[in-house]
Formats: C-alpha cells, sequence, structure tokens
C-alpha cells in the first residue's frame, strides 16, 4: 500500500509518501516513508528515504546539483556520480514514482515513445542503480506501456489520468 500527499505548483512536486510492504517468500514486511522535490522542469532534485524492518531502520538521501551530478548519502557514507545524466529518480514498489517521468516527458498529453536514464532505487534493501527506463504512450491517458527494471520483459502498462498520475498499476496498486 502506498499513500503520497502530493503539491503541486507548475510542473514541481513535492511529494510525502509511505509504503507498507506485508512479507512475503522473497521479502521481509517493511515501511518506507519518503520526501521527494523536483524542479521546475519536474526533474527531481531531492530524496529522503527511511526504510524500517523489524530488526533495523536505514536512511538515504538523494540530491542533484547544478551540475546534475548526484550525491547519494547513506550508513555507507557519500559518493557522487552522474547515473547517466538521469533526471528521475523510480522506486519499487512505488507507482507515483512513475507519474514523475509521464508528467516530465508530457506522456499523458500526447503519443510518444522514449527511453530514459532513471536511477532505480530498491526496496527494501535501498539499493541504488542506474537504470534504462522506456516509456511510450499512445495519448491522452489510455495507457501508458513502461519497461523498468521491475517490469519484466513486457513490460507493464499503466492507466494514468489527466494530470499524468497514476491510477491503476496491474498487479501492484489501483488509486483510491
Amino acid at each position: 500500500m502506498e499513500s503520497v500527499r502530493i503539491q503541486l505548483s507548475g510542473n514541481r512536486i513535492r511529494a510525502n509518501g509511505r509504503i507498507v510492504a506485508a512479507a512475503t517468500e522473497t521479502q521481509p514486511a517493511f515501511g518506507a516513508y519518503y520526501d521527494l522535490q523536483t524542479d521546475e522542469s519536474g526533474a527531481t532534485k531531492r530524496l529522503g528515504l527511511t526504510v524500517t524492518l523489524a530488526e533495523r531502520e536505514r536512511q538515504l538521501v538523494i540530491a542533484r546539483d547544478e551540475e546534475n551530478m548526484w550525491l547519494v548519502t547513506d550508513a555507507r557514507g557519500q559518493s557522487r556520480a552522474g547515473y547517466d545524466g538521469a533526471l528521475d529518480i523510480d522506486m519499487l514498489f512505488s507507482p507515483f514514482f512513475n507519474t514523475l517521468t509521464i508528467r516530465r516527458a508530457r506522456l499523458h498529453q500526447r503519443p510518444s515513445a522514449v527511453t530514459l536514464p532513471t536511477i532505480y532505487v530498491g526496496l527494501p534493501e535501498i539499493t541504488v542503480i542506474a537504470a534504462a527506463a522506456s516509456y511510450s504512450s499512445t495519448g491522452t491517458g489510455e495507457g501508458i506501456k513502461v519497461f523498468t527494471p521491475g517490469t519484466g520483459p513486457d513490460g507493464t502498462t499503466l492507466l494514468v489520468d489527466a494530470d499524468g498520475f497514476v491510477i491503476d498499476y496491474p498487479g501492484l496498486a489501483t488509486r483510491i
């Protein structure tokens, strides 16, 4: 389950969200809290993330500077990298993070296909990798096909609203 409070100002987004996941055969139960900010173009500027498991709590901060380099701060320290020019972050178990690329590329407003470098955050282990995310749309909200490291070889077709926010991510979540 994901709950997100979103504030919009033009293309800027500020979001505070929480993900709660039950234990499965492949992952432990966990909770994640995030705080995200984008710039005026809709590109991610900062993500703060706290993941809580039964035995520990871990934190991560990813921030993009004016040179489009990313500073990643976690329990191991800090690192700075370009992540192949990524301007977006995608996070496992979160339909909301797909909204960032969809809105920035205006895929909810026009037919188009894009493949963009993306920072992909894996949960609950908090892995941070560079990945390519491919999106294609047939236009105004009918469905947007997504290929990211978490969707498999056939991708996933998302349903979005008129503002580009995901309302149905098959197999993961439906907005209520």
